[in-house]
């Protein structure tokens, strides 16, 4: 028989909230896989837990050559717990691709749920939580982060980020820029710990106070866009959408289907706007002499 992967969540700052269940599957799994050996180390003392099974680094830097050694060790058997410096496995950390080799090979996966910054920041924010959406950490680079936040500047969930403290301020500023100024945000940081801190208020406000330096683990939650309901617009406005779509390489009938798609229109009132100015434009032009 196949063994078992199991992803365990470990906390995120207060050690008191490992789960219960955590110090059992440390004593008892075959192998364990941490990303910080040393993390480990200092979570199984807390949790007075002695470790019988083998313990091996698994991060980022060795994740796709140790995942197939891992893999085997599951197929001969073995109960190999995974777990992160803090949160859940494959959440912006290592584990997705054992977790994804594991299903490949039908291995049996499983989970210790715990601490989660992003629940945990979304919880505290203030912020609609019916909808939500977790995009991760941005792109180090200005252009690549810029972009990507044009990408959700329509999103009306809200958005979850994970972001380095040296970097909050420039992404925050960001923000503001593609999202508007005034659209409202939360910065949880160092969750769970001593110095816990929500900073609640409009995108150009917490980049401002960011410009001053801040420390420590981050998570940042922003309003989704405002249902601002269907565009009304005039014919003009159409025909002007489907040339800059046209310009840009688009067949008319593609371009057509997306204006309308855009405004929410039939397709055939986009159509009837542009055949409209192609013929307005003709019965302009001078007569041949």
């Amino acid at each position: 028989m196949t063994g078992t992967l199991v992803l365990a969540g470990t906390p995120i700052g207060d050690l008191a909230d490992a789960p219960p269940r955590l110090a059992a599957e440390l004593a008892g799994a075959d192998v364990v896989a941490a990303e910080d050996t040393r993390r480990l180390r200092r979570l199984t003392q807390a949790l007075g837990v002695t470790t019988k099974g083998r313990v091996v680094s698994y991060f980022e830097g060795n994740e796709s050559a140790r995942t197939p050694e891992l893999v085997e060790e599951l197929l001969g058997g073995a109960r190999v717990l995974l777990v992160t410096d803090a949160g859940m496995p494959s959440v912006s950390d290592p584990g997705y691709r054992l977790v994804a080799a594991a299903v490949e090979k039908d291995v049996r996966v499983t989970a210790v749920p715990g601490p989660s910054a992003v629940l945990t920041a979304l919880a505290l924010s203030g912020l609609p939580v019916d909808r939500f959406c977790f995009e991760g950490f941005l792109p180090r680079k200005a252009g690549e982060r810029l972009g990507r936040l044009r990408e959700v500047a329509e999103e009306r969930r809200t958005l979850v980020y994970f972001e380095a403290p040296h970097r909050l301020d420039d992404t925050l500023a960001a923000m503001a820029e593609v999202f508007g100024a005034d659209r409202r945000a939360a910065v949880c940081r160092e969750l769970t710990k001593t110095y816990e801190e929500v900073r609640r208020g409009p995108l150009a406000e917490l980049a401002a106070w960011a410009a001053e330096g801040v420390r420590g683990e981050i998570t940042v939650v922003v309003q989704g866009a405002p249902d601002r309901g269907p565009e009304t617009l005039d014919a003009a406005e159409l025909v002007r959408r489907v040339r800059v779509r046209e310009e840009a390489g688009e067949r008319r009938k593609e371009a057509i289907a997306a204006v309308a798609a855009e405004a929410g229109l039939p397709k055939r009132e986009v159509f009837d706007a542009v055949v409209a100015a192609k013929n307005a434009g003709a019965r302009s032009m001078p007569a041949g002499g």
